[in-house]
């Protein structure tokens, strides 16, 4: 269980630093940022986790250019709720047994 937990909460790291460093390079670049090959794999890594944020959020309320800050927001979310659920199952089993 903490193997399944601790690959959730890594999933979520990786993320996060994918739209982090994104949103970084793209302030950079600038204009040109979509030619960027880093901010293009970036951008690949973050993907999936964009798409969930526009099924998530209504259209109507959400602009697509603010969907990695929701993508971003949700990420954040589930970091801390898969955090807390790591420390109280560490907790449960013993701190030895965690390490």
């Amino acid at each position: 269980m903490l193997l399944f937990i601790s690959a959730l909460k890594l999933i979520a790291e990786i993320a996060l630093l994918a739209l982090l460093g994104q949103w970084v390079l793209g302030l950079l670049a600038g204009q040109r940022r979509d030619q960027n090959v880093f901010y293009q794999v970036l951008q690949m890594i973050g993907r999936p986790f964009v798409q969930v944020a526009r099924l998530v959020t209504p259209r109507k309320v959400v602009l697509e250019r603010h969907l990695p800050l929701v993508a971003f927001l949700l990420l954040a979310l589930a970091w801390f709720a898969v955090t807390a659920w790591k420390v109280s199952h560490c907790l449960q089993i013993g701190m030895e047994l965690c390490k």
